[in-house]
């Protein structure tokens, strides 16, 4: 299983930006997609997940009414899109792609993602 984050880069505060995790190797079926980050200094913490399937979603009160996790389960992705962001935003963001069947989770390498005027 190879999980690849990718999309993430310079932005300005209001801007958006679309990240995307392409898990090769995995089955989406029963399983638990996440996306997680970690700003300087700070702990890694849960951003958003959704389970597939049924496609309940959630998020942290952080980011709620600005980002939206999404995926394809023909291409096996899955994306979060970013909208009115924030340089409290800044972070490197993480895919993680959970297999409730085998109970194992699996990380990407994470991809920035920068606020900043």
């Amino acid at each position: 299983v190879q999980v690849v984050e990718s999309g993430g880069g310079l932005v300005q505060p209001g801007g958006s930006l679309r990240l995307s995790c392409a898990a090769s190797g995995f089955t989406f079926s029963w399983s638990v997609m996440s996306w997680y980050r970690q700003g300087p200094g700070q702990e890694r913490e849960l951003v958003s997940s959704l389970i597939i399937p049924g496609g309940s979603a959630n998020y942290a009160d952080s980011v709620k009414g600005r980002f939206t996790i999404s995926r394809d389960i023909a291409k096996n992705t899955m994306y979060l899109q970013m909208n009115s962001l924030k340089p409290d935003d800044t972070a490197v963001y993480y895919c993680k792609a959970r297999s409730v069947r085998l109970n194992r989770d699996y990380w990407g390498q994470g991809t920035q993602v920068t606020v900043s005027s």
